[in-house]
């Protein structure tokens, strides 16, 4: 028997009220405006309070997926969670977010796979909706990045912002849905882009503050390149996977890191950037949360629209990579 294809029945996202402009920048780094802009594509982004936590953005996003959905929290089967930036080591956000949330049937947990961590939660939630294991599965990316963020660090200070995303995952009926998918991984490239201190390798302490390896760290040329390189390749094995090519695409929404990573994977797909949805110029890279973030938004300014065939295409820390195509 023919598993059922699996789509989103439900999309919501958050994002903190604060709006930190580059003019904000050019008060306490050596940076401009122009700089930023130049190298990014970014404007401004978005701050969480310092009481708002990773939890209370998902939860938000969460709750505004659910009711487009038409479900309510108890008819959840699975929270999926991705996340770079967790309230705390334990238990998982996701486990805090079911509590909050009043979702009292479902199993939790959270994904490791930093930007990524979104569509390496569809996947997951998509397999268990389609094995009959799970009716409804919420799938979550939620960043508090500015808890993580050096804002000394000028290579890393004016790229990071807050935010969630949330989609309710069903068994469908036709052609809408999930078509194809693809995950990869190199871990040899990991100290690329990373936080060194706050694990059990560097454990917390004086020393850890001190050189300011809570942060992340980033090689920002060599992430350029092997971003490039990966989410070409994304590109490139969700649409065979699919059967389509680029020109077959309506809309691709990629992770909003960067635009000229943005401009080079729509290149190599041969999509033109009018079938590009971009908004990295107002919220920055918010990892996990930023494609769902962006498919909300596509979606509240037309850009999104039933029967589109939508492309997914993302890169992290990790190295973490994948893409997916979905018939809207």
């Amino acid at each position: 028997m023919k598993a059922p294809r699996v789509s989103m029945t439900g999309l919501g996202a958050y994002a903190p009220e604060r709006v930190v402009t580059n003019a904000d920048f050019e008060k306490t780094l050596d940076t401009s405006d122009t700089w930023i802009r130049e190298r990014t594509g970014i404007r401004e982004r978005r701050y969480a309070r310092p009481d708002e936590t990773t939890a209370m953005m998902a939860v938000e996003a969460s709750r505004s997926a659910l009711a487009e959905a038409g479900i309510e929290p108890a008819d959840l089967d699975t929270i999926i969670l991705g996340t770079a930036t967790p309230d705390k080591l334990l238990p998982s956000v996701a486990c805090d977010v079911q509590a909050m949330i009043g979702a009292t049937k479902a199993h939790a947990f959270d994904i490791g796979a930093a930007c990524p961590g979104w569509i390496y939660g569809l996947v997951v939630g998509e397999a268990m909706v389609a094995a009959g294991t799970s009716r409804y599965a919420l799938v979550i990316g939620a960043e508090k990045l500015t808890a993580i963020t050096d804002l000394t660090d000028r290579s890393t200070a004016v790229l990071f912002g807050d935010g969630a995303g949330a989609a309710i995952l069903t068994a469908a009926n036709g052609k809408r849905g999930i078509v194809s998918s693809y995950l990869r991984s190199d871990g040899t490239l990991a100290e690329l882009l990373w936080r060194p201190g706050g694990g059990t390798v560097k454990p917390p302490s004086e020393e850890m503050l001190g050189d300011r390896s809570y942060y992340i760290k980033m090689a920002g040329r060599e992430v350029f390149k092997n971003a490039v390189r990966s989410m070409a390749d994304a590109a490139s094995q969700a649409l065979e996977r699919a059967g389509i090519t680029g020109e077959q695409v309506d809309l691709l929404v990629p992770h909003q890191a960067n635009l000229r990573i943005i401009e080079a994977t729509a290149s190599h797909a041969n999509i033109p950037m009018d079938r590009v949805y971009v908004n990295v110029d107002k919220y920055g890279n918010t990892s996990s949360a930023s494609i769902p973030l962006a498919l909300v938004e596509a979606r509240e300014s037309g850009r999104l629209k039933p029967g589109m065939t939508v492309l997914l295409v993302t890169f992290g820390a990790g190295f973490t990579w994948g893409s997916m195509v979905v018939r809207w």
